[in-house]
Order: structure tokens, then C-alpha cells, then sequence
């Protein structure tokens, strides 16, 4: 039985400025970044990477927070949240089993309430962060309102195998040895990519871990400026975000097979979409 994989966009965000966050357009207009999640069909049910923002933000922006609201100014759509996408596919929000996070930024983990008796997969240095926070950045940056309806957390720790020179690479049970967190900390403390082996060759999301695709240029990598200081706002460690940025690089380069794919560049997002349907490897 093939499971397939299902690139959504759960969010779309428009920030101020096209021209400093996109590189192209007006200096005053919007821009467009997406929230670019996986939906996987598999034995053990759908598993999802990452949720956007839930139904309920869509209809207020009282939980997710008037800063957060103004600085990303998403597109109030509850057609565009997760959950009103699976529904559309034929699922129902209990067909949800495991949603493997990123991170625990709302535009990422806002919808884990959608889907109240799905495992919440995450590494537990950030949940550390979204709960017990302790610098000025992680105080501001997470929600615990997000998370008060008491989700079954499954916390990975940093130890695990190796997977194409990256440590600590932690499977996420016996029974989806086909799903990989690769800690890529540095945007937030335990910032994380989710690498998924399908029949194509692996995937791997990388989250955070850069914005702009032109950051993955072998021979000259870039970003645009809106997105360079949004990136530094929000860090953790900068030398860790760096660092993971050029071995995210030398995985492209030695493996051409894998692909790789941020969460907010739209373009990526319309790269992968329309692409023929992949489907998982072994699950």
C-alpha cells in the first residue's frame, strides 16, 4: 500500500517590505512566506511535521499574541489551516497520530490543539525552552496558551545515530524508523529538522533553520536583508545557526538526491508542491 506524502502551506504570512524579505517587489508592499508542513500517510496513521497556526487563530489573534499578529500579519483563512486541509483530503482530525515539531514557535506549533489526541513529538531542550523559558527572546517568542489543553508530549533527547554526518540523530520509535529529528539548534534552543525517507530519496525539512533558499547557494549563499535580521531577533546561538547553515550546505553539495526544504520560503514551498506526489519509503 503506498503513503503518500502531502506538501501544505498552513500559514501564509505577509510581513511589511517584499523587498527586503522576498528580494523582489515593492519596498511597501507585502511579502509572502509560507508555513510550509508535511502530511504523511502511514501504517501507523497520519503523521504530521509541523501545523501552522490552529482554526482558532485564524478566527482571532488573541493566542497567538498582537505582537506576533503585526510582526508576521498572517492571513486570517481557516481554509488554509491544517486541520481544514485533511478534512479535505478525506481524514479526520483522529486520523492525526503523531506531529512531529520543529520547533515550538506559533506559526509551527499553533495547531497541535486542533488535534488533541495526537503524540506531540519535539526535542526536549525546546520544550524546556517553550516551558520553563529563560532569556528575554524565549519569553517573548513562545505561547503557553498554545499548549494548556495538555498534550501528550513525546520529548526525544540528543542522543541517537548518525545520518550523513549529522549527530545525535534520533529515530523517533521502533515503528517509524523512516522519520529522523536532526537537531539543528540555534534558532531556538532545541530547533530541530525532520528528515523523511521516501521513495524518491530522503527529505528533509529543515524548518527555521534558514528562510531564504538563496542561503543554500553552494557557490555563493545569500539572504535578503528582512529575513537576515529576523533570523538574528530570533536566535538562540548564532554560531550554532551558522554552523548548521553551511553543514546544510555540504549535504546538498555531497548528496544532490536529498532534498531540502525550509519552512517559510514560498517559492520552495511552490517548488515542492508541484512536483509528482512522493510517497514514504517503508512505513
Amino acid at each position: 500500500m503506498a503513503h503518500r506524502i502531502h506538501h501544505l502551506n498552513c500559514a501564509t504570512l505577509c510581513p511589511q517590505g517584499a523587498r527586503l524579505i522576498n528580494g523582489k517587489g515593492g519596498l511597501f508592499a507585502k511579502s509572502i512566506l509560507s508555513c510550509h508542513c508535511l502530511l504523511i500517510e502511514s501504517n501507523e496513521g497520519l503523521i504530521l511535521i509541523d501545523t501552522g497556526f490552529s482554526v482558532e487563530d485564524m478566527q482571532s489573534t488573541g493566542r497567538m499574541g498582537l505582537l506576533i499578529a503585526k510582526a508576521m500579519n498572517p492571513v486570517m483563512d481557516v481554509e488554509q489551516t491544517a486541520l481544514y486541509q485533511i478534512e479535505k483530503l478525506g481524514f479526520s482530525r483522529n486520523d492525526v497520530k503523531h506531529i512531529v515539531l520543529t520547533h515550538l514557535d506559533p506559526d509551527h506549533a499553533g495547531g497541535i490543539v486542533d488535534f488533541p489526541h495526537a503524540k506531540i513529538h519535539v526535542h526536549e531542550k525546546e520544550y524546556s525552552a517553550g516551558t520553563e523559558p529563560c532569556t528575554l527572546v524565549e519569553k517573548y517568542r513562545y505561547r503557553s496558551q498554545m499548549w494548556q489543553h495538555n498534550p501528550d508530549w513525546q520529548l526525544h533527547r540528543v542522543t541517537g545515530e548518525r545520518w550523513f554526518g549529522f549527530d545525535s540523530v534520533h529515530v523517533l520509535n521502533n515503528r517509524l524508523q523512516d522519520l529522523l529529528l536532526v537537531p539543528l539548534h540555534g534558532h531556538s534552543r532545541g530547533h530541530c529538522g525532520v528528515a523523511v525517507a521516501t521513495t524518491e530519496g530522503w527529505v528533509l525539512h529543515c524548518g527555521d533553520a534558514y528562510f531564504h533558499q538563496s542561503e543554500m547557494d553552494l557557490d555563493k549563499p545569500r539572504c535578503t536583508p528582512g529575513l537576515s535580521l529576523t533570523q538574528m531577533i530570533d536566535e538562540s546561538s548564532r554560531a550554532d545557526r551558522l554552523h548548521n547553515q553551511q553543514q546544510l550546505r555540504s549535504l546538498k553539495r555531497d548528496n544532490p538526491d536529498i532534498t531540502l526544504f525550509c519552512s517559510h520560503d514560498h517559492g520552495e514551498f511552490e517548488t515542492c508542491s508541484a512536483c509528482p506526489p512522493i510517497y514514504l519509503k517503508h512505513v
